[in-house]
C-alpha cells in the first residue's frame, strides 16, 4: 500500500494554530452540536448560515475569536515547506469539535470552531492533495468528551434518553461530576467518556461520519487513537467498511506494547506505531549502548523465523505530541541527525513531528501544551536539510521500504545494518529494479572509527553525499557520522 513508501508528518492542529485550550461552551440541536461561527455540517448536511447575532455570540464567549481567514488554513502556507522536506502524508491530530485538547470529542461531524469550518478544512485537504500529499485524520473512537451531544442528552434525560446505551452507564451510582449516574471513563479519566462499541447505533454513527469524511474531505486514512483499547470486533467491521470507501484506505493503530500482530493483520489495522522501538532509539544514544535498539530491531524484523514482525510496516518516530521532543531528549545534540538516520533506515516508515525537523525543544513534564506549540513559520536548518535528504533516499529505495534486516557491525557506540530487497515482497515498486542492498552505518562516538567486515562487494555509493565509498582496508566513520551505502551488485 501507499503508506509503505511514505514519509509522514504529524501536525497537532489546535496547537499548530495557537487555539485557546478551552473551547466555547457547546450548544446543541437535535442532531448534534450547534456551531454558530460559520456554516456547520451535521450528519453530512450543511446547516443554514447563522445570524449575525449568533456569530457575535460565538466570538465573545470565553474571548474566543474566530478569524475570517480560518486558522486551519495556515497549513496551506506550510505546503512548500512540506514539499521541500519530502513529506508524502500528513497525519492530523484531532480536528473535530471538542471540549479542550481534541481527544474529548463533542461532534464527529464538525471541524472544531477554533480551527475553522468544514469548508476550510476541505480546502486544506484539496491543496495538500494537489501537492501529492495524502491526509490521515485522528480517529478517536474509544471515547468522547463530556460535551458530546449524545452524552449531553443522557445528562438531561437520564433513563429516558435514547442514547443511554451508547455508553457504559449505571444509574445505581454517581459520577465525580454529580451527574446522577456512574459511567466508565478511559483509564480513569472521566472527562473521556467511553463509548459502547458493541452498540450497533454507535457503530453506525461512527461509520456514517467516516463516510462523510471520505466523501466530503476525501481523506486517505485514520490513525486510531488508543487502538489497544478498541473492541476487536469493531476493528474488524471498521476494516471491512473502510475498504468499501477507498481500497487503500489506511488504518494505523496507536499501540504501545504487546504483540502488534493481534491488531495489525488482514482483518484489522494495516499498521501501528512502533512504540517498542521508540525508547531504544534515544536511550541507545544517551547510554551509548547501540545494542539496545539493534537487538530490538533483530527481535522485530531479524532473519530468524521467531522474529516478531517480519513483513509488517510499522510507523517509526523519535517523538510526537505525547512525549518529550527529541532535541530535549538527547543528551548530545550531535546525535540528532544520527537518530533520524536510524529512524529512516530501520524497517517501517518514518513520521516527523512538526517543529522537530529543525530541533524545537519541549519536555513532557512541562505539560502537553508545551509539546504542541504554535510556530509562526517553519524553519530550515542543517537538521531539516538532512531529514529532507533522508526522505528522498527513503522514498526511492526498495531496500529501505521493503528490505530484510540484518545486523552487520555492532558495538556500544557504532552500528551497521543491512537492508536487502530481492523483488519478491514489493512487486513492481520501482520499475526496472529487482534487487537492492543498502547498509546504514552510524558512529555515535566522538572519535573516528574504522569498521572491518565483509561487505560482499568492493564499492558503494553513499546516498547521503553522492560519493563513492571503497570498502578496501576498512570503512572509516568520522566522529558523530552516518552513511547510507548503496552497494554495487
Amino acid at each position: 500500500m501507499w503508506f509503505e513508501e511514505s514519509v509522514f508528518y504529524q501536525i497537532y492542529p489546535l496547537g499548530f494554530v495557537g487555539a485557546p485550550f478551552e473551547n466555547a461552551p457547546a450548544e446543541y440541536n437535535e442532531q448534534g452540536v450547534k456551531s454558530f461561527c460559520a456554516k456547520s455540517t451535521v450528519a453530512g448536511e450543511p446547516s443554514s448560515t447563522p445570524s449575525q447575532a449568533d456569530a457575535d455570540k460565538c466570538n465573545t464567549v470565553t474571548n474566543i475569536e474566530i478569524s475570517a481567514s480560518a486558522p486551519i488554513r495556515k497549513v496551506i502556507g506550510w505546503i512548500p515547506h512540506l514539499e521541500k522536506l519530502g513529506v508524502s502524508a500528513v497525519y492530523f491530530s484531532p480536528v473535530f469539535e471538542s471540549d479542550t485538547h481534541g481527544y474529548n470529542t463533542r461532534d464527529y461531524g464538525l471541524i472544531d470552531r477554533r480551527l475553522g469550518t468544514n469548508e476550510d478544512f476541505k480546502e486544506v485537504v484539496e491543496r495538500l492533495h494537489e501537492a501529492g500529499i495524502r491526509v490521515v485524520l485522528d480517529g478517536v473512537f474509544n471515547h468522547v468528551g463530556r460535551g458530546f451531544w449524545a452524552f449531553h442528552d443522557v445528562q438531561e434525560k437520564k433513563w429516558d434518553s435514547p442514547y443511554k446505551d451508547w455508553f457504559h452507564i449505571s444509574f445505581d451510582g454517581n459520577s465525580n461530576y454529580n451527574d446522577g449516574f456512574w459511567y466508565e471513563g478511559w483509564e480513569g479519566c472521566f472527562d473521556l467518556v467511553k463509548l459502547n462499541l458493541r452498540n450497533d447505533a454507535v457503530v453506525n454513527h461512527i461509520f456514517d461520519k467516516i463516510r462523510y469524511w471520505v466523501d466530503y474531505f476525501d481523506i486517505d486514512g485514520l490513525r486510531l487513537d488508543v487502538a489497544y483499547c478498541l473492541d476487536r470486533e469493531f476493528l474488524k467491521c471498521l476494516r471491512s467498511f473502510t475498504q468499501t470507501l477507498k481500497p487503500e484506505f489506511l488504518l494505523l493503530g496507536e499501540l504501545l506494547h504487546g504483540d502488534y500482530k493481534m491488531w495489525v493483520n488482514g482483518e484489522m489495522c494495516h499498521s501501528c506505531t512502533n512504540y517498542a522501538c521508540y525508547k531504544g532509539l534515544f536511550s541507545s544514544f544517551n547510554c551509548m549502548n547501540m545494542f539496545e535498539v539493534i537487538h530490538t530491531l533483530i527481535q522485530q524484523f531479524g532473519p530468524e523465523n521467531w522474529s516478531w514482525f517480519r513483513g509488517l510496516h510499522l510507523m517509526s518516530f523519535v517523538d510526537n505530541h505525547d512525549v518529550t521532543r527529541i532535541a530535549s531528549n538527547l543528551n548530545n545534540p550531535a546525535h540528532l541527525p544520527l537518530i533520524y538516520t536510524l529512524a529512516f533506515g530501520m524497517p517501517g516508515f518514518p513520521c516527523v513531528y512538526y517543529g522537530s525537523e529543525w530541533g524545537a525543544k519541549a519536555r513532557k513534564e512541562e505539560g502537553d501544551p508545551e509539546l504542541r506549540p504554535c510556530f509562526d513559520k517553519p524553519e530550515w536548518t542543517e537538521l531539516t536539510e538532512h531529514i529532507a535528504t533522508l526522505a528522498e533516499i527513503k522514498k526511492n529505495s526498495p531496500a529501505l521500504n521493503y528490505g530484510s534486516f540484518r545486523s552487520v557491525v555492532l558495538t556500544n557506540q557504532q552500528c551497521i545494518f543491512e537492508r536487502r530487497w530481492e523483488g519478491d515482497s514489493a512487486e513492481g515498486c520501482r520499475e526496472g529494479k529487482n534487487y537492492e542492498r543498502v547498509l546504514v552505518a552510524i558512529n555515535a562516538a566522538d572519535y573516528e572509527y574504522t569498521a572491518h567486515f565483509d561487505a560482499g562487494c568492493g564499492q558503494a555509493i553513499d546516498l547521503l553525499t553522492g560519493k563513492v565509498h571503497d570498502f578496501g582496508g576498512g570503512s572509516v566513520l568520522p566522529p558523530y557520522s552516518c552513511a547510507i551505502w548503496k552497494m554495487e551488485h
